[in-house]
């Protein structure tokens, strides 16, 4: 079955539809071997690195319209390091985790730590989503505003639960390809591996000044803090335009250009009107069908840049990712974890609306040569 040929008229110009890595641009290749050339292997503490850093950093605040008062922090280690990051250094005595995928368990794990309260741990089955209950006790309120393994968006909306209590979204897969208003998070942080199209290893975050006082007094509250994810370690690094160890430049000078290429085009409205545009094309496509739906049965928490779409039993979802990838399709097939007849296709901001729309001409091809 994988020999089976799609026409070419049909096939996308890019095949990437992988949700991390994700499609990166030829034109951020380009800057990278070009303009970006000469910082790679320099160091992280001179002039040259320090302004990529601080341009990254307002490229970010602008995508963000970030309010008054509110600071793009970065550190290294991705959302994994985070997790840990924000256990030793933002959660003062518990955290709520709301729970609908494998990110929003994986903050609820490191959320655990021995010297916290257990946290209270809201889940929702795979496919839908959690809601956050203002609860006493509660110092941090914490998300993800989209789930990558299950293609479930969530809204970001500020917990009015105890005086001083936090907001804090994981938007990984959502940053610069889902529109939000900034004051309604105190701590909105990601890697940069998704819409964002650059490599893992960093994280960044837009800080709200009660979420910086917050660490601060953490930090000087004698709280064993490792000093790699000390979070005060990472604002005071970030306002010098640096990390505590090196950065990854490649990762910034992809993500700068990234960044450029947004802004430039109409920034966040711009961007999530596009991941919008292209998820639509695969929802809609699912509802005309009598084989496809989309795995999340409620719109309003279906995602626009993970789109998860489940196959009749009588087709095999995984035989049509496999015709895909012979054909240059890649990285259609569904969350390991998930074990469902699906295929999970990313519309991140970097992918093509017209390609998303090949795609769909393609799996229709290969659903009518099936068998």
């Amino acid at each position: 079955m994988p020999d089976l040929q799609i026409p070419t008229d049909l096939l996308p110009a890019d095949g990437r539809f992988g949700c991390g890595p994700s499609k990166i641009r030829r034109e951020q290749l380009d800057y990278l071997s070009g303009a970006g050339a000469s910082i790679l292997g320099t160091s992280h503490r001179q002039a040259p690195v320090k302004n990529l850093v601080g341009r990254v950093r307002t490229g970010l605040s602008d995508l963000f319209r970030a309010p008054e008062g509110y600071e793009i922090i970065m550190g290294n280690g991705g959302s994994t390091a985070f997790w840990d990051a924000a256990a030793f250094s933002l959660i003062e005595t518990r955290a709520q985790n709301l729970v609908f995928g494998e990110f929003g368990g994986k903050f609820a794990a490191a959320a655990a730590a021995p010297f916290l309260t257990a946290p209270d741990v809201i889940k929702a089955p795979a496919g839908s989503r959690a809601e956050a209950v203002p609860t006493e006790g509660v110092d941090v309120y914490a998300w993800p505003q989209n789930e990558t393994s299950t293609g479930v968006m969530a809204p970001v909306t500020r917990v009015h639960g105890d005086a001083g209590a936090l907001t804090v979204i994981d938007a990984t897969s959502a940053a610069a390809g889902i529109d939000f208003e900034a004051d309604q998070a105190d701590v909105y942080y990601f890697a940069p591996q998704k819409n964002l199209a650059s490599d893992g290893g960093i994280w960044f975050a837009l800080f709200s000044a009660a979420a910086i006082e917050r660490v601060e007094r953490i930090a000087a509250s004698g709280r064993y803090i490792p000093e790699f994810l000390s979070l005060k370690n990472a604002i005071d690094n970030s306002r010098l335009n640096q990390t505590l160890n090196t950065p990854a430049l490649s990762t910034l000078l992809l993500m700068e250009n990234q960044l450029d290429w947004i802004n430039g085009n109409g920034g966040l409205a711009w961007a999530s009107a596009r991941t919008q545009e292209s998820s639509s094309v695969l929802y809609d496509w699912a509802a005309t069908v009598d084989y496809a739906t989309p795995f999340v049965t409620d719109p309003s928490h279906r995602s626009q840049v993970v789109a998860t779409i489940d196959f009749d039993d009588a087709i095999d979802a995984a035989a049509i990712a496999k015709v895909l990838r012979a054909n240059g399709i890649v990285d259609t097939e569904p969350y390991r974890k998930l074990g469902r007849n699906q295929l999970r296709v990313a519309t991140f901001t970097a992918i093509e609306p017209a390609d998303v729309r090949k795609l769909v001409s393609s799996i229709e091809y290969v659903v009518a040569n099936l068998g």
